[in-house]
């Protein structure tokens, strides 16, 4: 039975009889058991309803009828609930209209002012027009020749057929006047960068034959055309000053041309300036650090005959007769009569030359070995090493005379040495 008592307190406080859980009047304090020696304790108050039970205000509210309808018997009328926009309803069937609201008089506006003189139209602004603008743009096939022509960009072309009034030549020497300037200027950036790589070039004509090397930063420039065309404009340049040197020719006669030398060569017919423009010109197009080495020339008359060789020889048909390589030699032979086979015995001494890199000719009296090791005709023989030059020349009727040998880089690794 104590085990029950919390129960019956519960029951108790929420009118409910214990046995059914239900309403009921409440126990009063002798319906429970109380232990022998103990006083009955006093009950609790009874517990408030909760909100929505049968007798709470919130239950009565919600029992309450709507607004507008008779309230249920023994509740009072629900309130009407504020609002702050007024319900719309529909009259019933048979119901007069509901009359609208009359529309606001239309408001009266002034008159419009009466109209005047026109205004002066507005004043055009002052355009300052240069010759670019007001003269003809440049016809297309006008480009195209220009562009074949020089070969730089259409861009470029177009400003100097605006600048020129379209006249073709005096586009094309506006072009070259500002690429000159446009390379002299990188040239001056770029002066002072080391060249080890460039290209030699071989050019022989009738009895003149020239030797030339131009020198740039790496071997990938060196394989382009136009450092190629300006290897070719070189050797031209050294081939028409050695054919312009009036002198009776009883021997032969050898030239060299230094750096400074060499720059101030003319260009040739065609061209423009010196060889010293065109440099400026090449470095302004390929971006590199270039210089013109040096140049040798050979004319012999008569009776004599040059031998050439260039290792690693490339040839181009824009080129035409150009021989360009890493490597470069001539051979001054003397002979009494012109051979067919000079021309392959030629190449092979030059040949031997570029491999074995001799300092002197020598004498075939010379015996091998010790100083005779730098001596071109008692060096053994490039492709027999089992005779020297001179016992495979003797026998051919040909007699070496002079030589040249160039090899492309060798002042600039002779100089890092030092």
């Amino acid at each position: 039975m104590s085990l029950l008592r919390p129960w019956r307190l519960f029951a108790a406080a929420r009118g409910c009889s214990v046995r059914g859980l239900g309403p009921g009047p409440a126990p009063s304090s002798w319906d429970f058991p109380v232990r022998s020696g103990r006083s009955p304790r006093p009950l609790l108050p009874p517990h408030p309803p909760r909100p929505g039970s049968p007798g709470s205000p919130r239950a009565a509210s919600l029992r309450a009828a709507p607004p507008g309808l008779p309230a249920a018997p023994g509740l009072p009328p629900h309130p009407p609930l504020p609002r702050s926009r007024p319900i719309l309803s529909v009259p019933p069937p048979g119901a007069p209209p509901i009359p609208l609201p009359a529309a606001p008089a239309a408001q009266a506006f002034p008159p419009p002012p009466q109209a005047g003189p026109p205004p002066p139209p507005p004043r055009p602004r002052p355009f300052h027009a240069g010759p670019w603008l007001w003269s003809s743009a440049p016809s297309k096939d006008a480009l195209v020749k220009l562009r074949r022509r020089t070969g730089y960009s259409f861009v470029n072309c177009k400003k100097a057929l605006e600048a020129c009034g379209g006249d073709l030549k005096q586009a094309e020497s506006w072009l070259h006047k500002q690429a000159q300037k446009e390379g002299w200027s990188r040239a001056a950036k770029l002066h002072g960068r080391k060249t080890k790589e460039g290209l030699i070039g071989l050019l022989q004509d009738g009895n003149a034959t020239v030797l030339v090397e131009v020198n740039c930063e790496t071997d990938f420039v060196s394989r382009n055309l136009k450092f190629q065309q300006l290897v070719q404009q070189v050797a031209l340049g050294t081939l028409l000053h050695c054919q312009n040197l009036k002198d009776q020719l009883s021997t032969y006669s050898k030239g060299f041309l230094n750096s400074s030398e060499l720059s101030e060569l003319p260009a040739g017919p065609e061209k423009e300036g010196c060889l010293k423009d065109q440099l400026a010109l090449a470095i302004g197009k390929l971006g590199e650090n270039m210089t013109l080495k040096r140049a040798a020339w050979v004319k012999v008359p008569a009776g004599f005959y040059v031998g050439s060789y260039v290792h690693g020889a490339m040839h181009s048909s824009s080129l035409h007769n150009l021989e360009l390589g890493k490597y470069g030699a001539l051979v001054v032979c003397e002979t009494s009569e012109r051979k067919a086979s000079l021309e392959d015995l030629g190449r092979r001494l030059g040949q031997h030359v570029v491999g074995m890199a001799p300092l002197s000719v020598g004498s075939l009296d010379d015996e091998p070995g010790g100083e005779a090791e730098t001596k071109m005709l008692s060096q053994p023989y490039l492709l027999d090493p089992s005779i020297t030059l001179g016992q495979y020349v003797q026998p051919q009727g040909v007699s070496v005379v002079d030589f040249v040998r160039f090899e492309c880089g060798e002042g600039e690794e002779a100089a890092e040495t030092e």
